[in-house]
């Protein structure tokens, strides 16, 4: 019997298959299917630090001051008494899910404040939550935000948290770091317990028939594992702290992957929200399948066997990789004579 179990986060978990966040974790019978199927772990949705702030502003300017110039409307307050705010609904869910389910549950933080990150950090973990998992969606825009500022947001962020929460934590990243190899060391020393590569950054769309900028949402597709299973590869040779690809992971295929480039755990999320709870049981089926026929006894065993490091040519992790590929393109015949 293979042993696909695997270590995250210092979390024991059966097998290295975790659903990301997506909506799946807002439904208790989702979540709980999640589980049935094989899951090892789920990672909630993100609590958005704007979401709690716009209805703190709602309630301010349509409850709390709506006596101004009425002083008859001091004592008429038409707030319900059964009415629960975004962030409680949020904690709630997340006490739900620890008692109903089995697995850990890693709460989502997406916080724009460095005391919003803080409060609702501490109230996750106050809530019951096995881990953190910071997911620090920030796009610089202005001229005098360095790659030294945006570096020091993230650590700042990750410091002021570590004091405070004993719970395991994980930094969501973006790929468009300057040099992540000693930004993740970096990120690992101020106390993070793992990295998740990479983040999606969803691009806006522009309406040629309206003129206007929408948004736009696109689910993953297998090829956007490349580049994490690249990185992945790269960093699993400096870093002692775990590491979770997400984005592009829809199969056996795509995990055994990062598994083998050094990963201890592959988030999933769009192959769900297409295939359904069940994916998840098809695909485990068929990573026991592959390991068994390539007669692997464990995950440790696969785990990081093709890490730049390790690899037979790692240069193909890096710039050989491009000069190959240019190479082996061949002009149509007749083009070029």
């Amino acid at each position: 019997m293979v042993d696909l179990s695997t270590q995250y986060l210092g979390l024991s978990l059966a097998n290295p298959l975790v659903p990301s966040a997506s909506p799946f974790s807002k439904n208790l019978d989702s979540a709980k299917k999640l589980e049935d199927a094989g899951a090892a772990a789920l990672v909630m949705h993100s609590m958005f630090e704007e979401k709690v702030l716009a209805e703190e502003e709602q309630l301010m300017r349509f409850v709390h001051q709506q006596s101004y110039g009425y002083g008859e409307a001091n004592s008429f307050h038409p707030i319900p008494d059964d009415y629960i705010t975004y962030q409680e609904k949020y904690l709630n869910q997340l006490q739900a899910l620890k008692s109903s389910l089995n697995i850990p549950i890693i709460a989502s933080l997406n916080g724009t404040t460095p005391t919003g990150w803080l409060d609702y950090g501490l109230m996750m973990a106050e809530a019951g939550a096995d881990a953190l998992e910071l997911n620090i969606y920030y796009i610089p825009t202005e001229l005098e935000e360095t790659s030294q500022l945006v570096e020091d947001r993230y650590v700042d962020v990750l410091c002021a948290l570590r004091s405070h929460i004993n719970i395991p934590i994980t930094v969501k990243l973006s790929s468009q770091f300057s040099a992540l190899v000693p930004f993740t060391k970096r990120l690992e020393q101020a106390g993070a317990d793992g990295i998740v590569l990479f983040n999606r950054f969803y691009q806006p769309d522009i309406n040629l028939e309206t003129l206007m900028i929408e948004p736009s949402i696109h689910l993953s597709d297998p090829q956007e594992a490349l580049l994490r299973i690249r990185w992945t590869a790269i960093l699993a040779d400096y870093l002692t702290a775990s590491i979770a690809v997400t984005g592009g992971i829809h199969s056996h295929e795509d995990m055994l992957k990062a598994l083998l480039a050094g990963a201890d755990v592959t988030h999933m999320c769009s192959a769900l929200l297409h295939f359904g709870e069940q994916h998840i049981t098809q695909t485990l089926t068929a990573l026991t399948q592959w390991l068994e026929e390539h007669e692997y006894e464990s995950i440790g065993q696969l785990k990081g066997s093709l890490s730049r490091a390790k690899a037979s040519d790692a240069g193909i992790y890096e710039r050989t990789n491009y000069v190959q590929i240019l190479d082996s393109v061949r002009s149509v015949d007749g083009v070029w004579g």
